[in-house]
């Protein structure tokens, strides 16, 4: 989202390791609040009882109330395939027996906020003076352990503190749903019943091998846990036993957590001793058009084109390959997007996201706020004025896509090319100001 849907967290995304965690409700103006649902006067918030905004076939009500009605018979029809995974009868009876849905779920799951915050509320909130000193603390308190995971999986210290920092503010809020109860009603309830299933059998297995107890495996309602909030699935493949006591303990356990989350980042393709990426000042009359994830350039390319760092600072390495990020379009600063960027994206798909964790590490590495100012004055359109915004590029025929008020690279293309048309930056930015000249205003 250089429009929110590529810069921000999607809760109907698959994230690798953060499907939805604390980051998400940033967005709604309800991912800093934790995952457990807001306690109302008789206890947690109950389902609206209404149609999902997605508009999705099993998210209406009544197939909502019927999955549910269902809920016992679909989790006990899961017993082979748990049995094929090495789950013993005794462990499955025990781990299921009085589970019960979470309709308070489908209502998270569809959600569509009206209103979201731009990409520079979002770096306030998450990379702050507070967070930073406890960034500061966890660094000094677990530096053995650093240490050794560096030394073992070639992956930055700063990033991995990031990441916790970031994920759940330093183990404070890792979200209290039962990963259990989310994601078997989610498999047996709603549209992403297949993915969930898998995630459903993972925690079993996870809680059958002995890696983690019931209480333990607590976090947000699409089943991400733990301090770097990892998916089951995403468990099985990444979690390493970093202590060598015999169980992979991502939630209380530091040594594991930061192993596993190094190796994480390792299978994903991290490049040891490399940076993120650079903030950098774009020149006038630049060609936005070449700020596009798929249009990446070696560093020495992009400089002959006119970019540079503020304050005159060198490129370490001219020859690395790195694409043009502008979140804020023409009004605010650059970014040139290395490797090591796109593995923190593959952690979490959303561009600020990755922006936030690349910036909030070099800060707790002790460097400092971005240079260039962002454009404060704008504000994010809402959700009605983003689907107005797309309905009248629609019209005037650049954008084929059907208008959902998400913004993605379609919308961007179509903004992109009717700027260029006005003869006005083609940055893609969504502005108040564009919507007006939309309008014809």
């Amino acid at each position: 989202m250089i429009a929110p849907a590529l810069l921000f967290p999607l809760p109907a995304q698959a994230q690798q390791n953060g499907l939805p965690s604390f980051l998400d409700n940033l967005f709604s103006g309800s991912k800093s609040a934790p995952s457990q649902p807001a306690p109302g006067p008789d206890g947690p918030k109950p389902w609206s009882g209404e149609d999902g905004a997605s508009g999705h076939p099993l998210m209406t009500a009544a197939a909502i109330r019927e999955a549910a009605s269902n809920f016992n018979t679909c989790v006990a029809g899961m017993w082979p395939d748990a049995a094929r995974r090495g789950v013993t009868q005794e462990n499955f009876q025990r781990f299921t027996t009085g589970l019960s849905p979470d309709l308070r779920i489908m209502d998270l799951m569809d959600s569509q906020p009206e209103f979201t915050k731009s990409i520079w509320d979002y770096l306030d909130i998450l990379v702050n003076d507070n967070r930073l000193a406890k960034g500061k603390e966890v660094l000094a308190k677990y530096k053995a352990q650093f240490d050794a995971t560096e030394k073992a999986y070639g992956v930055d210290r700063y990033i991995i503190a990031s990441i916790w920092g970031i994920e759940s503010n330093y183990s404070t809020q890792m979200g209290d749903r039962s990963v259990l109860q989310s994601t078997a009603t989610l498999a047996c309830i709603g549209r992403r019943q297949a993915y969930f299933k898998d995630e459903f059998l993972s925690a079993l297995e996870i809680l059958n091998r002995g890696d983690l107890r019931p209480e333990q495996l607590r976090g947000s309602w699409a089943g991400a846990f733990g301090p770097t909030q990892f998916m089951p699935t995403a468990f099985k493949r990444f979690a390493v036993d970093g202590d060598g006591d015999g169980r992979r303990d991502v939630v209380d356990n530091p040594t594991d957590l930061i192993a596993s989350t190094a190796n994480n980042l390792k299978k994903d393709g991290w490049q040891a001793g490399q940076t993120w990426g650079y903030e950098v000042v774009v020149p006038q009359g630049f060609n936005y058009m070449l700020a596009d994830r798929a249009k990446a350039m070696t560093i020495a390319q992009w400089e002959k084109l006119g970019l540079t760092r503020p304050n005159r600072q060198s490129f370490p390495h001219p020859n690395d390959k790195a694409y043009l990020l502008a979140p804020a379009g023409a009004q605010g600063p650059g970014f040139l997007m290395l490797q090591n960027y796109r593995v923190i994206m593959k952690y979490n798909p959303a561009e600020a996201y990755a922006l936030a964790i690349g910036h909030f590490a070099d800060r707790l590495r002790g460097g400092q706020p971005f240079v260039q100012p962002w454009p404060r004055q704008e504000r994010e359109l809402s959700r009605t004025e983003r689907l107005e915004l797309q309905q009248l590029l629609a019209r005037r025929g650049f954008y084929k896509g059907t208008p959902d008020g998400q913004f993605g690279g379609q919308t961007r293309e179509a903004l992109r090319n009717f700027q260029a048309s006005i003869g006005a930056p083609a940055d893609g930015f969504a502005s108040s100001d564009m919507l007006d000249r939309l309008r014809g205003r």
